[in-house]
């Protein structure tokens, strides 16, 4: 018989369909809960869990400048305060994901980034998956978030779950990653009447994209997104984001199945 296979599946919450990201600290109980139930679902795959930070980190992070580097006259210890106080805000959220987790009957073991990962001026220069190997390897499933890491060069500064997952991937050769939404892809005219997505995703298509505006994002908004999935397809993984507000979509898509939504695809690149 032929080995199973136990490449795990990454995907990542939004934190714009498990909060209201525009309001500051409101979750999405419902829809935490049943995405929590389809990871728990598929329990012979194994999982990697990201997710974002919403409106429990994404308001702090701007108020505080945290995503850009320090003006002249900062003071480090202000940049310090602000990090100090947007990390709390984040695992506020982090600890009711685990809790829902665990609800549904999932695993999950906390991966802090800010333990794991260094930035300098605002980009990833160290991560150390091996946590993550280790988890997967006792039948966990880690969970890990956005956060705030140390900089090299700025002292603090933000590290996306979206550049978690491409970090992930040249280690964990994962089956797909997957990024879930409050929008069923990655929107040809945005506001336009009903929505139409690019079913795939390509370096013209990011190109195409209008930087991200409305609620508060530091981290790229769909543009971002956009631009890990190409970056994750040219490694070799299928990425794909789809909508966390359709029933049983993340947990067919988890299986491997086709379901609705835009995908960079690596033969397609």
């Amino acid at each position: 018989m032929p080995e199973p296979d136990r490449r795990p599946v990454v995907l990542k919450l939004g934190g714009s369909v498990i909060t209201r990201k525009r309001e500051v600290e409101r979750l999405r109980p419902k829809v935490l809960a049943r995405l929590a139930e389809e990871i728990a679902t598929v329990s012979d795959v194994p999982r990697v869990v990201l997710h974002g930070a919403g409106g429990f980190g994404h308001p702090g992070a701007r108020r505080f400048g945290l995503a850009q580097a320090p003006a002249p006259d900062a003071k480090p210890a202000e940049r310090a305060r602000g990090a100090a106080i947007v990390q709390t805000e984040v695992r506020r959220l982090h600890l009711r994901v685990l809790q829902e987790l665990v609800r549904a009957g999932a695993s999950p073991t906390s991966v802090p980034a800010s333990t794991l990962a260094r930035n300098r001026e605002g980009a990833l220069a160290s991560f150390d998956a091996a946590p993550f190997e280790d988890a997967l390897e006792r039948g966990l499933v880690p969970v890990s978030f956005g956060d705030v890491v140390p900089d090299d060069a700025w002292g603090a500064s933000i590290l996306s779950a979206d550049t978690i997952a491409r970090a992930l991937v040249p280690v964990l050769r994962p089956r797909r990653v997957l990024f879930v939404s409050d929008v069923p892809g990655v929107l040809r005219n945005p506001g336009a009447g009903r929505p139409e997505v690019y079913p795939e995703v390509t370096a013209d298509v990011v190109a195409s994209l209008r930087p991200a505006g409305g609620a508060p994002d530091v981290t790229g908004g769909i543009r971002g997104k956009a631009a890990a999935m190409v970056a994750i397809a040219a490694a070799g993984v299928e990425a794909g984001l789809i909508s966390g507000l359709s029933d049983g979509a993340l947990s067919r898509a988890i299986r491997g199945e086709s379901v609705y939504g835009s995908w960079a695809r690596p033969q397609a690149l």
